[in-house]
């Protein structure tokens, strides 16, 4: 089974909720509004900062908000910054040193394929398409609790 690790997840959680809220947001605010605990989410905005998919603003106002339009940011973008390259395999070519039998495996540069065509799915898919939600903007988890006991 191919699965991201728990950061990307809260990373497109953190990161929806930004692009649903169109508005600077700080790391405390996401983190009560997403559910996603204070730490893991400052970890998730280093990150994204890093790779220029959230910018940072300082001062009163100050928070952060998304470098470009959400239509503009890939889920290919968003995974290598919070996992790294996009690879199935260490078995990519180019690379030297992440298998002990490289020079013996006859399938050495074939997985370059299968890479090639996850990244390509993730280019397909951007952060507005994994914003679409019933959940309203700015809603906690406990209001979206509360709602369904109601």
């Amino acid at each position: 089974m191919i699965r991201l690790n728990k950061l990307t997840d809260y990373g497109v959680v953190v990161l929806a909720l930004m692009a649903r809220q169109h508005a600077v947001a700080t790391a405390p605010q996401l983190a009560q509004q997403s559910g996603v605990p204070l730490p893991t989410v400052a970890k998730i905005l280093t990150h994204l900062a890093r790779d220029g998919i959230v910018t940072s603003q300082r001062g009163v106002s100050g928070g952060y908000h998304l470098a470009r339009a959400a239509d503009q940011i890939s889920m290919a973008e968003i995974v290598a910054a919070l996992e790294g390259p996009i690879a199935l395999t260490s078995c990519v070519d180019g690379t030297v040193g992440g298998c002990d039998v490289e020079q013996l495996c006859p399938m050495r540069g074939n997985w370059d394929r299968v890479n090639q065509a996850v990244r390509s799915a993730l280019e397909q898919v951007t952060l507005a398409d994994m914003s679409i939600s019933d959940i309203p903007a700015g809603s906690s988890r406990a209001d979206m609790q509360q709602s369904v006991q109601a």
